[in-house]
């Protein structure tokens, strides 16, 4: 297994580092959160500005369908700055230009950004490796999203978001939309969970770049060729789960400082993603990630 930099992996490190800015004065000793907190707002890391950085490793496919696993390394950054929410996501980051009410429902509404470097390096198939390396994309364009307190108990939020972007570095030079949901909550004072649902759609440019089988690009020497592959257009090319639990290491998750985030994940590949031969002969449908992490804010 080998290390590279910048993994899908990353929106799930920086998960948690995003829902303890959403709800900062969290539980009490006990795992049931009931009563109100014991801190308010105001005394937390949270009020005002902050930054949250860390990094972690995590174990996931070398590319999107592989069935061989790699090490990635994740670099995490986080906060809230003059205003504007700074939020992980995949491989990139989202400015939230939006702030949320004391009370009640929130509204996101900013700009997100990735890099996508989906079979760009470390392929580890032989077969698929002599399709050769894909150009890195640059998706940009815009994060909406609203946030729900206080469903369950006082301290958890629902958050709906939906993320739209666009090659502008001419690699798949298409669109994907990435609608998602998840649930955050703590479980004590120190544990906080969360558990996000996810799916990804594309456009015909995207899936053509991806998917595609072409005999003409074959550069394998005494090795058969993957049967010709053409995309059937826009779909769906993902949907997947990921839980989240996040442990300050003081025992205290409203004063910042070190914590450590564990991250177990499965999503499956649809469509034209699951029917290329690069999936569907080489790979797998089935796609499992881990991770392992640590941050600190301040």
């Amino acid at each position: 297994m080998k290390t590279r930099f910048l993994s899908p992996a990353a929106i799930a490190c920086g998960t948690l580092l995003s829902a303890l800015s959403a709800s900062p004065a969290l539980a009490q000793d006990d795992v049931e959160v009931q009563g109100p907190p014991d801190i308010s707002m105001e005394d937390t890391v949270f009020a005002g500005d902050y930054l949250s950085v860390g990094a972690g490793v995590a174990l996931n496919p070398s590319y999107s369908g592989s069935d061989d696993y790699v090490f990635t390394v994740l670099p995490i950054v986080q906060g809230s700055l003059g205003g504007v929410d700074i939020n992980p996501r995949a491989g990139g980051v989202t400015l939230d230009f939006v702030q949320d009410p004391a009370e009640g429902v929130g509204l996101d509404l900013g700009v997100a950004g990735r890099l996508r470097a989906n079979r760009a390096s470390q392929i580890e198939d032989e077969v698929v490796i002599d399709y050769g390396e894909l150009d890195r994309a640059i998706e940009v364009g815009p994060s909406v999203g609203v946030n729900f307190p206080a469903v369950l108990n006082p301290y958890d939020n629902i958050r709906v978001g939906v993320d739209a972007m666009w090659d502008i570095n001419g690699a798949h030079g298409g669109m994907t939309v990435s609608p998602s949901v998840s649930y955050s909550t703590p479980l004590s004072r120190s544990l906080f969970a969360n558990l996000s649902v996810s799916t990804e759609w594309a456009d015909a440019d995207f899936q053509d770049y991806y998917f595609r089988v072409d005999d003409a690009a074959f550069i394998g020497d005494g090795v058969a060729p993957l049967p010709e592959f053409e995309p059937r257009g826009g779909g769906f090319t993902s949907a997947g789960v990921n839980l989240l639990l996040g442990i300050d290491l003081d025992g205290d998750i409203a004063n910042g400082g070190l914590g450590l985030v564990v991250i177990g994940g499965y999503s499956r590949v649809l469509g034209d993603a699951a029917d290329t031969p690069f999936t569907d002969i080489r790979g797998s449908k089935n796609q499992f990630l881990g991770a392992v992490g640590i941050g600190y804010t301040f």
